[in-house]
């Protein structure tokens, strides 16, 4: 089914676009919730029409975009997380957590637009922010362990024995008198 999107929707296209969904997902939730409408021959004549006369429009949204994109050049995260001793997250590390680091920073951005797989490890990772359908900025976000110090000595406990005793100098070993065979019984 070919629908024609309202507004962005992340992960199936932008405004104005045509998509091919199912038909299910077109009639029992697009369609109502007032984010697409069928893609008829007659409302592709009204959407190019409107596109052409909105061209110097979208122009204008795109060069804002840039703009706001030159916002995230230099810019790289480094997020703490409490992490285990295996390096695995408690939880995990994600959409929000990069929105409140960037606010740390002083870049106000909504949630919404912004996608990235949940980091359930310590590493390096990359957010991808989506300001317009042609302008997306991709952001390098580094989770690194808030209790490293504790997790160095966890680790060092494990791999060394607990006391270890240095070796005393050879002592000349005493042979004992071997005691004498009793015969054997028959």
């Amino acid at each position: 089914m070919e629908i024609i999107l309202k507004e962005d929707i992340i992960g199936l296209g932008y405004k104005n676009e045509i998509v091919n969904v199912k038909n299910g997902y077109g009639r029992n939730y697009l369609i109502p919730q007032g984010k697409g409408i069928i893609a008829t021959p007659s409302a592709k004549k009204v959407l190019a029409e409107n596109l052409r006369q909105q061209a110097h429009k979208l122009a204008a949204q795109k060069q804002a975009a840039e703009e706001r994109a030159k916002q995230f050049e230099g810019v790289a995260l480094v997020i703490p997380a409490k992490v285990s001793a295996t390096g695995v997250t408690y939880g995990s590390v994600g959409v929000a957590q990069v929105v409140a680091a960037l606010a740390e920073k002083g870049i106000e951005v909504d949630r919404k637009i912004v996608t990235m797989r949940d980091a359930k490890h310590v590493g390096e990772f990359e957010a991808i922010v989506h300001f317009h359908k042609e302008v997306e900025v991709k952001v390098p976000v580094t989770v690194i362990a808030e209790n490293a110090e504790e997790l160095r000595a966890a680790k060092a406990a494990l791999e060394t024995p607990a006391v270890e005793e240095a070796p005393a100098e050879e002592a000349p070993v005493e042979e004992a008198p071997a005691a004498e065979e009793a015969p054997a019984a028959e």
